[in-house]
């Protein structure tokens, strides 16, 4: 039995892979970029391993030194005049898809948390939070072990937005005798 899906041959997938890689807002992956691409039935991974080689040996799309995806201006070009052949029910899917993936970039380069060890063997946990615009917060904590500095880290990284109105809180909170 063939594939089910509105996606049906190599110039589809190609339409698909140009449309999706020129609406990331940074190179990617092949994992990702497969991900993406696979948001139709018709699209198997040998095919879409094969249409995006070929993108790749036509310049439409640039494979980095480090071995991330991303359009070239080519690419981006071809994309917007075969948009309108990709089926619409695709796209929308593929909109959600990539808007989720752009939103988690963007987050993920808006929140920082990093750490590092002093010389009298505690840890300095450095986490921050910037908006579109500019740094909105910077905070350095001295911890006594690597492994609390590491979960400081990665709950500042899931949990920023709400650990900043906490410390906004904190710090507008009215106390006695004040």
């Amino acid at each position: 039995m063939g594939r089910v899906g509105f996606i049906h041959d190599k110039l589809d997938i190609k339409f698909l892979i140009l449309y999706i890689a020129s609406r990331l807002i940074e190179p990617v992956g092949i994992d990702v970029l497969t991900d993406l691409a696979l948001c139709d039935e018709g699209v198997d991974y040998f095919s879409f391993s094969e249409c995006l080689n070929e993108l790749v040996e036509s310049e439409h799309i640039k494979k980095t030194e480090e071995g991330f995806y991303c359009a070239t201006p080519r690419g981006i070009r071809n994309s917007e005049i075969c948009e309108s052949s990709i089926p619409y029910s695709v796209r929308i899917k593929a909109d959600k898809n990539i808007a989720v993936y752009n939103q988690k970039i963007k987050r993920k380069g808006m929140v920082r948390a990093n750490y590092s060890q002093r010389p009298n063997g505690t840890y300095t946990v450095t986490l921050s939070l910037s908006d579109d615009v500019d740094n909105v917060m910077t905070l350095e904590l001295m911890v006594a072990k690597e492994d609390m500095a590491r979960q400081l880290s990665a709950h500042f990284q899931s949990h920023a937005e709400d650990i900043y109105n906490t410390i906004l809180d904190a710090l507008l909170k009215k106390y006695d005798g004040q």
